[in-house]
């Protein structure tokens, strides 16, 4: 070999000029610019989504968010693993006593004449535990002729340590209303306090959570008379007529309201129709848009009696099924399910005038007995005293 040869360094192709990059560059550069662009509005909509105001926890807002945002087969798959894994064994020793509701007792027997008030609900379980399914007023003073009644019961045999709690609303001597929240429905309209209105709580007595959002059941809503999100036949709807009387309804009306309706909540078909079990509830996901219809879950429910009355049914480690019967049991002749998961449930009576002394229905219920004292985020029910 020639010692007078000098051997140049190798210069890389893709770095002299005018030599364009080699392909493998070249993705790496499409693949980093694509990131970019999918990452930056992302996570401008993450921001703004946390950053806006809210009453709900910032887990529950970044989960919201993955869900509205192509998350929703993630956070489903990561939430049936979860409650798989905290869902109740069968069987085993049952409770000692019921949790506390309530003032009093009723027990069925009216102590004002031509008073109504419902039976008392037959137990599911025996021996039955003291107190199971009587009913109590929810303040003292009212015992005699109580426009509202709480009760508890063991509505699973499988599950002996399952409590559920009912309660029944006498619609003839209360008004529910329909109340906005602050992000639900996600909808263009007047959005009004999104609590309970301070010139409406001298008369409040209960206050209770609504149906799933809207984007999940597909559903319509109407308040104050006007239609804000078309309505669906074939819906279950909680209906508000104009002169003051409510009912739980397979809807058979149109895109819009009639003439005599003040507001109307559609959510998922009926779970008791004509005092029969809806015969597909085991079966889809339809009664759960995260959670499915068999996993055990926060549940809750609100249906009528064939005279009229609202019963209302929640409960931990609920199927959509134990919850159907569940309100069949206390005498629902239609219902319709609410809202799931234990951040989204709420039933809370208050046991003085003007909002006082406000209580949870369940002692399992996460959210704090004054959610609707303050704005919301979803859209809820209210109960007045006429």
């Amino acid at each position: 070999m020639d010692s007078s040869v000098v051997t140049r360094p190798r210069v890389a192709v893709s770095n002299r000029p005018g030599v364009s990059p080699s392909p493998v560059v070249r993705l790496r550069r499409i693949f980093l610019v694509a990131a970019v662009l999918i990452l930056v509005p992302a996570t401008f909509s993450y921001l703004g989504a946390i950053s806006r105001k809210s009453n709900s926890s910032l887990g529950i807002r970044t989960v919201e968010w993955l869900r509205d945002n192509g998350g929703a087969g993630l956070v489903a798959r990561a939430e049936s693993i979860y409650y798989s894994l905290t869902a109740p064994s069968k069987g085993g020793p049952t409770l000692r006593a019921l949790p506390k509701v309530g003032f009093g007792t009723s027990g069925g027997v009216p102590k004002v004449p031509e008073a109504y008030r419902p039976a008392r609900i037959g137990a599911l379980l025996q021996p039955a535990l003291p107190g199971e399914g009587v009913w109590h007023a929810t303040r003292p003073g009212l015992e005699a002729n109580p426009p509202v009644l709480l009760s508890t019961l063991r509505n699973q045999p499988e599950y002996p340590r399952v409590v559920a709690g009912l309660a029944w609303i006498d619609t003839k001597r209360t008004r529910v209303l329909l109340h906005p929240g602050r992000l639900e429905p996600s909808v263009t309209l007047p959005r009004g306090a999104m609590d309970v209105p301070q010139r409406a709580r001298p008369r409040l007595l209960a206050s209770f959570n609504s149906g799933f959002k809207l984007s999940d059941s597909r559903g319509g809503f109407a308040v104050a008379g006007h239609t804000y999100a078309r309505l669906q036949n074939g819906q279950a709807t909680l209906v508000g007529y104009s002169d003051g009387h409510v009912d739980v309804i397979d809807w058979r009306y149109g895109a819009g309201i009639p003439a005599g309706v003040s507001f109307a909540r559609q959510n998922l078909p009926l779970i008791v129709k004509e005092g029969k079990l809806n015969p597909n509830l085991a079966h889809g996901g339809q009664w759960g848009a995260t959670v499915g219809n068999a996993v055990l879950v926060w549940r809750s429910g609100i249906g009528v009696d064939e005279r009229g009355n609202l019963i209302y049914a929640a409960g931990e480690n609920q199927t959509v099924t134990s919850l159907a019967r569940t309100l069949k049991h206390a005498g629902a002749v239609r219902a319709m399910e609410l809202d799931i998961n234990s951040y989204w449930v709420s039933f809370i009576s208050y046991g003085a005038p003007g909002a006082g002394d406000p209580k949870n229905l369940l002692p399992g219920m996460s959210r704090s007995a004054t959610r609707y004292l303050e704005p919301d985020d979803r859209d809820f029910f209210t109960v007045y005293s006429r």
